[in-house]
């Protein structure tokens, strides 16, 4: 399995925006900043524990709704809103992850790695779904697909989805070698879903 998961397609992230991810289990924040840059983080704030997911963005820090405590790009605290005069400490900060962009798909990696990204360079990302079931019965309905790791390639459909597991169940971001398919590929992967969650519940 690759040390980089996708986490959701660039256009599932607009500017000014937080959402959960998750890498391996651990449950994770991803923002983008007003200016475009993204950053991925351990889902709690430092403070009380507060899921960051539910922050909010404001230029190029993020702040937990629970008591205000903004944060920067780097994860390092800069204000305290309670104690607004005070320098917080370098120790509070917000674990951190790599995250970056790549071919119109957001991955993510512990601190460190030193592997590139999957290359999906051609490809047309499609959209991002949850399956409600497990990778075995995702097998059943793709009996064709080429398994790489967290990758299915779907030569029958000219399709690729990068697997992330969930607390909820599979994430599968969807890309196609033909941007003409798109809306193809987006009806056939409806199927593929009623067919493994049908599986799944046999």
């Amino acid at each position: 399995m690759s040390i980089w998961i996708a986490n959701g397609l660039s256009q599932d992230l607009p500017p000014g925006v937080v959402m959960a991810g998750a890498w391996r289990g651990a449950e994770l924040a991803i923002w983008r900043s007003a200016s475009g840059r993204l950053a991925a983080w351990g889902d709690r704030c430092p403070h009380r524990g507060m899921r960051l997911s539910h922050g909010f963005v404001r230029g190029e820090t993020l702040s937990c709704i629970y008591h205000g405590w903004v944060y920067g790009s780097d994860g390092g605290c800069r204000k305290i809103p309670a104690h607004p005069a005070m320098v917080p400490p370098a120790a509070i900060k917000a674990e951190t992850y790599q995250c970056v962009e790549a071919d119109g798909v957001i991955w993510v990696a512990p601190a460190g790695v030193e592997a590139a990204a999957p290359d999906l360079a051609g490809l047309t990302p499609v959209r991002s779904v949850t399956l409600r079931a497990d990778r075995a019965a995702l097998a059943q309905a793709l009996p064709g697909a080429v398994v790489e790791g967290d990758l299915w390639r779907v030569p029958a459909m000219g399709a690729v989805l990068a697997l992330q597991d969930r607390a909820e169940g599979l994430g599968l971001h969807a890309l196609c070698h033909d941007a003409t398919q798109r809306v193809a590929v987006s009806r056939w992967l409806d199927g593929v879903l009623r067919l493994a969650e049908e599986e799944a519940l046999a």
